[in-house]
């Protein structure tokens, strides 16, 4: 036996149930157009700074998402950086001046495309010793798995008789 739970019936009047559901309704949409809305990047006076900014930024990796280039990357460090980049170049700075200043202070990961010099060369080319290598290892491997494989014997005529005997076999009605 079921006791059946009832609520007082003032509590849920039909006009409270559509103000409740209103108020809620406008809650959601007010904490979603907030939570959207971001501050505007800064923007140089000088478009020709913003453009040596933005040519410098795609070279420059974000040193947090670490597979963006600084100029896509909205992580705080990567604006702090290109706020940083913007500086230098007011600052009178050349392209590989600034370079050269990044790289000092963050290490040559801070280029998006390193360059080639013996503490870089397993960067450039160490995906390609590793394909040559498993090509050589997988070489070897298979020949020395051809050679391990012993020859299958030819059949005898008794044996190709009973093995076409039982083929046949199937096919008759």
């Amino acid at each position: 036996m079921h006791r059946r739970l009832t609520l007082p019936q003032g509590l849920f009047h039909p006009q409270l149930h559509r103000l409740l559901l209103g108020i809620s309704l406008a809650a959601a949409l007010l904490t979603s157009t907030l939570s959207t809305a971001g501050e505007a990047q800064p923007m140089a006076k000088d478009p020709q700074v913003e453009q040596r900014l933005n040519h410098i930024s795609e070279e420059l990796r974000c040193l947090v998402c670490q597979n963006e280039s600084l100029a896509s990357s909205r992580a705080e460090l990567a604006n702090d950086l290109r706020e940083e980049v913007r500086k230098l170049i007011v600052d009178g700075m050349d392209d590989a001046t600034i370079k050269t200043y990044l790289v000092d202070r963050y290490g040559d990961f801070v280029l998006y495309r390193p360059t080639v010099k013996p503490l870089t060369w397993v960067l450039w080319f160490g995906p390609f010793l590793a394909l040559v290598l498993g090509v050589a290892g997988m070489t070897l491997y298979l020949r020395a798995r051809r050679a391990a494989q012993v020859p299958a014997e030819p059949l005898t005529d008794t044996q190709r008789q009973k093995v076409n005997a039982i083929l046949n076999a199937g096919d008759a009605p």
